[in-house]
C-alpha cells in the first residue's frame, strides 16, 4: 500500500511539472504576504509551532496518553487518555481541562484543584505515556515512508535516517517540510547536501510535521506542494512507526 502513495506521489508530481509553467520561486513570489487561513505558503526557514514557547513546551492533545500522579496518595494516580474535547476524569475532581496545556500548566491546574477542597499542598507529577500530537509523517521518495513519533530533541537528518534514508532516485536537495503554524500552514525547503556539509543548521522536527523528499529530475512548484501534502496527509494512518 506504502508502495502505491509513492507511485501516486511521483505521478502527481510530474504531472504537476509538465501542467505549471511556474518555478518554485516564482509561486514564493505570489503567495508572499497571503497570510490567508488554510492557504499553503512557501517561506524560507520554519518557525517552531504557536504556543510553544520556541519549540520548548510541548502541548498536550486529544487521544494523547498521559499518567497523572499524586505524590503520597496512590489511589489518586491515573492513567487517562485526553478526550476529544480536550479534557480527562480524574478521581474527586472530576473533569479537566488538558488539552493545548503544557505538561507544567496541567501540574498546577490538578494541584490547584486537589488543594482546593481534598489536599494539603499537594505535588502533582504528569508523564506523557503515547503522544498523538507528536506525530510526524514521512512520504515520497525514502525507504520507509510512515508515520513516526517525534522526541522532543527531533531533527530532520534523524527523521530522514528513521525512515531509511533516501531511495536512489531521490533529490537530498529537494526535501520539503510541512508545518501548521497557528493556522498558517507553511512549507519550506531543506537541502540535506547542505545540513550534511555543515553550511546549513539540522532543523528541529515537531509533531504534526509533514515531511516529503522529491525526486532527481522532478521540477517542484506550488501546485506540486499541495498535491504531495494531500497525498501524504491520506497516507498518514498506514503505519506508525518509533522514532
Amino acid at each position: 500500500m506504502l508502495r502505491l502513495v509513492i507511485a501516486g506521489l511521483a505521478t502527481l508530481v510530474l504531472c504537476a511539472c509538465s501542467s505549471t509553467g511556474a518555478s518554485l520561486e516564482d509561486a514564493a513570489n505570489s503567495y508572499a504576504g497571503n497570510g490567508s487561513s488554510g492557504e499553503l505558503r512557501l517561506v524560507p526557514v520554519l518557525p517552531a509551532p504557536a504556543n510553544t514557547n520556541n519549540g520548548l513546551e510541548q502541548r498536550l492533545a486529544a487521544n494523547d496518553l498521559i499518567k497523572v500522579d499524586v505524590f503520597q496518595v496512590d489511589e489518586l494516580d491515573r492513567q487517562v487518555r485526553i478526550d476529544p474535547q480536550g479534557r480527562i476524569n480524574l478521581a474527586l475532581i472530576g473533569m479537566v481541562e488538558a488539552g493545548g496545556k503544557t505538561i507544567q500548566e496541567l501540574e498546577t491546574g490538578i494541584e490547584q484543584a486537589y488543594g482546593a477542597k481534598y489536599l494539603q499542598n499537594p505535588e502533582v507529577s504528569v508523564f506523557v505515556e503515547e503522544s498523538a500530537g507528536q506525530q510526524i509523517t514521512v512520504d515520497g521518495a525514502v525507504r520507509k515512508p510512515g508515520v513516526y513519533t517525534a522526541s522532543s530533541t527531533s531533527t530532520l537528518l534523524e527523521v530522514v535516517a528513521k525512515a531509511g534514508g533516501f531511495t536512489e532516485t531521490a533529490d537530498d536537495q529537494k526535501l520539503y517540510v510541512f508545518r501548521d503554524v497557528g493556522g498558517r500552514k507553511l512549507v519550506a525547503n531543506y537541502n540535506v547536501k547542505n545540513i550534511r556539509s555543515g553550511k546549513a543548521r539540522d532543523p528541529r522536527i515537531f509533531g504534526g510535521d509533514v515531511i516529503v523528499s522529491f525526486r532527481s529530475g522532478s521540477k517542484v512548484a506550488m501546485q506540486n506542494l499541495r498535491q504531495a501534502l494531500g497525498v501524504a496527509t491520506s497516507a498518514s494512518s498506514l503505519a506508525v512507526l518509533p522514532l
